[in-house]
């Protein structure tokens, strides 16, 4: 769905009295439940580099992991960026939290069916 799209349906929706509110959801809801079920995105695991920085990491399992929000892991990434960078923190163990945190995102994704 477009963006417009998407605000055109909040306006009504915002407009709609809270029964009206209510019933659109349980519309949505119900066609929703009408679509067959899909096949997650699989991961497209990119080979991790000898010597790669904490930022090529990002880079890498951001292509890697293409179907995840990455606003949503940003507190994560950033906070381990800085240990790195401000408190000296060995960049293989950021790595490896960094590749726990990407992956432990898609397993939630596909649990909470958002992907």
């Amino acid at each position: 769905m477009a963006i417009l799209e998407q605000q055109r349906l909040l306006q009504i929706f915002k407009l709609l009295p809270s029964s009206s509110q209510q019933t659109l959801l349980a519309f949505a809801e119900f066609l929703q439940s009408r679509q067959a079920p899909s096949q997650p995105m699989v991961p497209q695991l990119k080979p991790r580099p000898l010597d790669e920085s904490v930022v090529g990491a990002i880079k890498r399992l951001a292509q890697s992991y293409p179907m995840l929000d990455k606003a949503v892991m940003l507190d994560e990434t950033s906070r381990l960026m800085t240990e790195h960078i401000i408190q000296g923190r060995d960049k293989t163990e950021i790595i490896d939290e960094l590749e726990t945190i990407f992956s432990r995102h898609y397993q939630k994704s596909i649990q909470e069916k958002t992907i």
